[in-house]
């Protein structure tokens, strides 16, 4: 295969189609932080601001400053600070959680209902570390990493609608982004302090999601590590997200040298194809 004429592909795709969109069309002048439903036209159907993708688009402008082809572009890393600025400034709890949702002008609209969140911070913060050396970063991306861990056990908190005859789960999503947390930390802040978390969610995922007789990751499993069957949240799997948690675990894998975690990561992705591929028309 000609590797060279997919990165290509890729690299005029992403700088001359998808990065100069979103530069265009996401930043609020007036009010500040970013527009994120925009329409194919670049125009806005949305001016809610969420928390989760406010603070991607940090991350992402931040990022593509600290590669190669940021080289110029000055501008990648203000967009990426006033970000920061507008999200602490505005979406931040005295506790280090972080809003679900802003109104256009910042104003609080859902309450920290979701911990990713403050994962998202923590990442867009990190990346901004990474590119700029500037503390403020630092502590802001470790607040909201040590806020995202210490709300995995009751992520919802005082925002959980479910009754305790309500069946309990430990959540996929939780632990597969904790994996990819460690490893945004220990690049970006140059740390392992997070590394005995990274582990143990990698060891939940790849050994308490797993149905070993389905062979699947299933998305909600007993705190006691059973799986549950009888209900549709029990019995919810989603390839695509499997998928992607597999993409975590091998990140960390070949971080750390880790030929046996690569494998039987890769053995999960052979099983999610297999599971998700539609036969007829292609596609998961």
């Amino acid at each position: 295969m000609n590797w060279q004429s997919v990165i290509e592909r890729y690299e005029n795709e992403l700088l001359n189609s998808v990065i100069p969109f979103w530069e265009k069309n996401c930043i609020d002048h007036e009010c500040g932080g970013f527009f994120t439903c925009l329409d194919r036209d670049g125009s806005v159907y949305d001016t809610a601001k969420y928390m989760w993708m406010q603070w991607r688009i940090v991350y992402l402008f931040a990022t593509l400053y600290g590669t190669p082809y940021g080289k110029g572009h000055d501008n990648w890393l203000q967009i990426a600070r006033d970000g920061f600025d507008f999200l602490t400034r505005n979406g931040r709890l005295e506790d280090g959680s972080y809003y679900f949702e802003l109104n256009r002008k910042g104003e609080p609209a859902r309450g920290p209902f979701s911990i990713f969140s403050d994962c998202f911070a923590a990442m867009g913060a990190a990346a901004l570390y990474r590119v700029t050396g500037e503390e403020k970063y630092r502590v802001e991306a470790e607040s909201a990493m040590a806020s995202y861990i210490r709300r995995i056990p009751n992520p919802k908190g005082r925002y959980e609608k479910c009754l305790p005859g309500k069946e309990q789960y430990l959540s996929h999503g939780s632990y597969m982004i904790l994996a990819n947390l460690g490893c945004v930390m220990a690049e970006c802040l140059g740390t392992d302090q997070y590394e005995a978390d990274c582990r143990n969610a990698i060891d939940t995922v790849m050994n308490r999601f797993y149905h070993p007789e389905l062979k699947v990751i299933m998305e909600n499993v007993r705190p006691d590590g059973t799986f549950d069957l009888e209900s549709c949240e029990g019995r919810f799997v989603n390839p695509g997200h499997g998928l992607e948690s597999m993409w975590f675990m091998m990140r960390y894998a070949e971080a750390h040298n880790d030929q046996e975690l690569i494998r039987r990561a890769a053995g999960y992705v052979e099983d999610l194809f297999r599971f998700g591929w539609d036969k007829e028309y292609g596609g998961i």
